[in-house]
C-alpha cells in the first residue's frame, strides 16, 4: 500500500484520551495489570497516522504567523462538493446548501431545536450511540426508541412496523437517522432508506441524518446518502458529516451540514448562530482542504480495505474461538458490537466481569450497555492488524478461554 497502516503510534502524552485516560474515573476502561500494555479498542477514533496532506496543509498555513479573523474560501466548499460528488454520486450540492458545525453533535441538536419543542419525543433506533442519548437528554427531549432486529442472515434491519407504532402512539414529528449506523455497523441499502423515507413521510416526521460515519464502507458495500432517495426526503431531512471520523481529525473540530430546503436551512442556520460560539477554526479549514485532495481520496479507499481486513480477522476469529459471542459483521465503520449474553450466562459471569478481565489484560474495550446493549461491548478495531491479532490473542489465552 501507499499510505502506512502497519506502524505502531506511541500516541501517550499525546492528548489522546484513547490511552492516557484509561484507568480514570467515569466511562474511560480500566488500566491494564502490570506486564500488559494497552490496546486502545473503545473511543471511536483511528490509531492510524492520517494522510499526510493533512498535516502539510496545517503546517503550511501555521507558518504564516497571522490566525485573525477569516472567511471560508471558496475552496472549502468546492472541496466538499467534489468530495460528495466523486465518493457518492450526489449531484446538485451548491455552496448554499453548505454550512458549518463545530460538531455533529451540535448539528443535531439545532436541526432538533426548529423541529421540535422541548419535552418531544424524537425517534431513534436501539442500539444507540451514546452521543445521541446525552445530547437529546441534556436538551430536554425525550427519546422514543425502535429496535433494530437481526434477520435470519443476522444483519440487523429496521422493524418498520415498530417504527410507524411508535411514531403515531407518541405523536413523533422528528427522528434522528444514523447511516451508516453506530454501534452496529450496517450501511443501509436503498430499498431501506426509500422505505424509511415514505414512513416519515407519511407521518410529517423531519430527520436529522448523521452521516459521520460514510466514508468509512467496507468491501461490497456503498454509502447512499439518505436525502438522494426522493425528492421529499431531500426537502425534509438534515444531514451532518466531518471529515474528523474519516481521518481522525476530532481533536481539531470542525463538521459540517448540507440542507437543501431553503427554510430549514434558514432556521438551522439561525439556531446555530445563537451561542455565538459555532465558528470555524483557520487551522480546521485547512485540515480539511487537506484531507479532501486527491491523496485523501486514494487514502480512504486504502483505509477502507484495512479496515474490512481487520473486520473479516476479527469476525472469523470471534466463530471460531470465542464460543457464546455474538456479532453481526459490520458493513462500515470500525466498530464491533459483541453480544455476550450466552457466554455470561454458560460461565456464571457478569458483563462488569467480562470487561474487566479484558481491561486487565491490555484490551481496552468499550461498556456496550449506555448503547443500549445490555450484554454488550462495543470494539474498536481501527488499528494496525498486528494490534488487533494482539488482541484477540490476549482475549482468547486470559478472558474468553482462560
Amino acid at each position: 500500500m501507499k499510505y502506512d497502516f502497519t506502524s505502531i503510534m506511541d500516541r501517550r502524552g499525546k492528548d489522546a484520551i484513547a490511552v492516557d485516560a484509561l484507568g480514570a474515573p467515569g466511562f474511560a476502561p480500566g488500566a491494564p495489570k502490570e506486564g500488559f500494555d494497552a490496546i486502545p479498542m473503545w473511543v471511536a477514533d483511528m490509531n492510524f497516522p492520517t494522510v499526510p496532506t493533512i498535516p502539510e496543509a496545517i503546517i503550511a498555513r501555521a507558518r504564516h504567523p497571522a490566525y485573525g479573523y477569516f472567511s471560508p474560501t471558496e475552496e472549502y466548499f468546492a472541496s466538499i462538493i467534489r468530495w460528495h460528488e466523486t465518493r457518492n454520486g450526489v449531484t446538485g450540492l451548491t455552496k448554499e446548501c453548505i454550512g458549518y458545525e463545530n460538531g455533529v453533535l451540535g448539528g443535531v441538536v439545532s436541526a432538533l431545536n426548529i423541529f421540535c419543542s422541548r419535552g418531544d419525543n424524537v425517534l431513534l433506533h436501539s442500539p444507540t450511540y451514546i452521543g445521541f442519548t446525552h445530547s437529546l437528554e441534556n436538551n430536554g427531549y425525550n427519546i422514543v426508541h425502535s429496535p433494530l432486529v437481526k434477520d435470519e442472515n443476522n444483519v440487523w434491519r429496521m422493524d418498520f412496523e415498530d417504527m410507524e407504532k411508535k411514531i403515531v402512539d407518541n405523536r413523533v414529528h422528528a427522528a434522528v437517522f444514523c447511516s451508516p449506523h453506530n454501534p452496529c455497523g450496517r450501511v443501509w441499502e436503498r430499498w431501506e432508506l426509500e422505505r424509511a423515507m415514505e414512513l416519515y413521510k407519511k407521518h410529517d416526521v423531519m430527520v436529522v441524518s448523521d452521516e459521520i460515519w460514510s466514508d468509512i464502507i467496507l468491501g461490497g458495500h456503498r454509502h447512499i446518502p439518505t436525502q438522494s432517495v426522493s425528492e421529499d426526503a431531500r426537502s425534509r431531512t438534515v444531514a451532518v458529516y466531518a471529515p474528523s471520523k474519516t481521518f481522525n481529525l476530532a481533536g481539531l473540530v470542525g463538521s459540517y451540514h448540507i440542507i437543501y430546503n431553503p427554510v430549514l436551512r434558514d432556521r438551522v442556520e439561525k439556531e446555530a448562530s445563537l451561542s455565538h460560539y459555532n465558528s470555524m477554526n483557520v487551522l480546521s479549514m485547512h485540515a480539511l482542504l487537506g484531507a479532501y485532495r486527491p491523496e485523501g481520496y486514494e487514502w480512504v479507499d486504502e483505509l477502507c480495505q484495512v479496515l474490512t481486513a481487520n473486520v473479516d480477522f476479527a469476525c472469523d476469529f470471534i466463530a471460531r474461538r470465542f464460543e457464546g459471542v455474538e456479532v453481526s459483521r459490520p458493513q462500515g465503520t470500525y466498530m464491533l458490537f459483541l453480544d455476550c449474553t450466552r457466554w455470561c450466562e454458560a460461565h456464571g459471569k457478569s458483563i462488569e466481569a467480562l470487561q474487566r478481565a479484558g481491561w486487565d489484560v491490555g484490551v481496552a474495550w468499550q461498556d456496550g450497555r449506555p448503547f443500549h446493549g445490555p450484554c454488550h461491548i462495543r470494539m474498536n478495531l481501527a488499528l494496525p492488524l498486528s494490534r488487533v491479532q494482539e488482541a484477540f490473542r490476549r482475549l482468547d489465552e486470559y478472558v474468553f478461554n482462560a
